[in-house]
């Protein structure tokens, strides 16, 4: 009786596998993000209320720090939730 053989994935097969994400900032060429446009920051928003990381979004690092900046200045005025329950 043939035994199978369990293949364990190795770290780089599973990350040649995941397609490249690409930030949609700068497919759009935003200059800036303002905290007035709630659409586009609700995109990065999870729906308990986090910011979405870059890992996640796919964001560049210039373009997610602009995000959380345009984030936390919405939540300060009330514009954005701090949380959802």
């Amino acid at each position: 009786m043939p035994v199978k053989i369990k293949r364990v994935m190795k770290k780089r097969d599973v990350l040649t596998s995941v397609r490249k994400k690409f930030c949609r900032l700068c497919v759009d060429k935003v200059k800036s993000l303002d905290y007035k446009d709630m659409r586009r920051l609700e995109a990065f928003i999870k729906e308990r209320g986090k910011i979405v990381s870059t890992r996640i979004s796919g964001n560049c690092a210039r373009h997610q720090r602009m995000v959380a900046e345009a984030i936390k200045k919405a939540r300060f005025m009330s514009l954005l939730p701090y949380t959802r329950v």
